[in-house]
C-alpha cells in the first residue's frame, strides 16, 4: 500500500459518504487529513499505504456525483455488458501457500490477474501493520530487487507515532476493547498488458479501514481504488516489480444504516477475509 498523490476535496469531484455525527456511541469523526501524506516515496516502485489513504481523504462535505449505468448493470442507452465479463473462468485456483500468501499462480493471463487480486488482499491486511509479518508479506509478494528497495522505507513509513494515529500501539496491536479493520476487497480484474515474463494488472476493489470500538475517533469507513501491479514472471511464480493506486472508480453511496461498533467488531471475527483466483 502506498503514500503518495493522494488527492484532496473538493477538487476531485469524488463521490463522499457523510458518516453519522456519532457513529460508535459517543466517538467524534475525524475531520480533515492526516499528516501522514507522503510520508514514503520509493524510487521505482511506490507501496500504497490503504490506511494512511483513507484517512487522508476524509472530508465534511456533501459532494455528490452521478452515475450512467442503470441498476441492472447496463449503460444509460440500454447496452448490456458481455456475458464472458463476469462468466468464470476455468483455470483451476491455487492450492498452495507459503507463509500463508497463495502461491503458485498460472503462467497465463488468468493467472496474473488471479495473483494481482490476491496479492491486494495481503497488502491491505492488517499483517501490514506488523514489522515481521510485513517483511514476511514484501518479501514474498515482491521480486527480490524491488523487496530490498522497499523493506526500510516501509519500517519508516509504518513508524509508531503513524500506528499511534490509527489507534495501534508500536507493534500493530489494537487497544483493548478496539478491533482493527483493514481489509482489501477485489471487485474486478483486468490485464492492461501482457507478455510471456511481464504482465500490467489492475485491480478495481473496496478498503476496509478504521478501528472499531466504543472509544474509537476512527470508525470503519469504505474507501474506493484501482491498484496497478507491475508483475514478473520469477522463480515459477508472479512477482510484484512496481505498484501504484488511484482513487475511484467509486459508486454512488447508498442509504445503508451505518452498524455499531459491536456489530462491526462481530462482522470481522465471524466472516474471515478471502483469498481470490479469477
Amino acid at each position: 500500500m502506498s503514500l503518495g498523490d493522494e488527492p484532496g476535496y473538493p477538487e476531485t469531484g469524488h463521490t463522499r459518504t457523510r458518516l453519522p455525527d456519532d457513529p460508535y456511541g459517543g466517538a467524534s469523526r475525524r475531520g480533515g487529513r492526516s499528516s501522514s501524506r507522503s510520508l514514503v516515496t520509493v524510487v521505482g516502485v511506490v507501496v500504497l499505504l490503504i490506511a494512511a489513504i483513507a484517512f487522508a481523504n476524509r472530508g465534511d462535505g456533501n459532494d455528490s456525483s452521478t452515475s450512467s449505468t442503470t441498476a441492472n448493470g447496463g449503460s444509460a442507452n440500454g447496452s448490456q455488458p458481455k456475458t464472458s465479463s463476469t462468466a468464470a473462468t476455468g483455470t483451476k485456483p491455487v492450492e498452495t501457500k507459503s507463509a500463508g500468501i497463495p502461491t503458485g499462480f498460472a503462467h497465463s493471463t488468468q493467472g496474473a490477474q488471479s495473483a494481482a487480486a490476491n496479492y491486494a488482499v495481503t497488502l491491505g491486511s492488517t499483517g501490514m501493520f506488523n514489522k515481521d509479518s510485513r517483511h514476511r508479506i514484501v518479501d514474498g509478494l515482491y521480486t527480490s530487487a524491488a523487496a530490498d528497495k522497499l523493506q526500510n522505507a516501509m519500517d519508516a513509513a509504518y513508524s509508531a507515532a503513524f500506528l499511534s494515529k490509527l489507534g495501534l500501539d508500536a507493534n500493530g496491536n489494537a487497544p483493548k476493547g478496539g478491533t482493527f479493520v483493514s481489509r482489501t476487497v477485489p471487485a474486478g480484474t483486468t490485464a492492461d498488458q501482457y507478455g510471456d515474463s511481464t504482465a500490467k494488472v489492475s485491480v478495481w476493489y473496496v478498503g476496509l479501514i478504521g478501528m472499531s470500538g466504543t472509544s474509537s475517533t476512527n470508525p470503519v469507513t469504505t474507501t474506493w481504488k484501482t491498484w496497478t501491479f507491475d508483475l514478473q514472471w520469477a522463480d515459477g511464480d508472479w512477482k510484484i516489480s512496481a505498484d501504484t493506486q488511484k482513487d475511484g472508480p467509486a459508486p454512488v453511496p447508498g442509504d445503508d444504516q451505518a452498524a455499531t461498533s459491536d456489530e462491526i467488531s462481530k462482522a470481522v471475527e465471524q466472516y474471515g477475509g478471502f483469498t481470490y483466483a479469477r
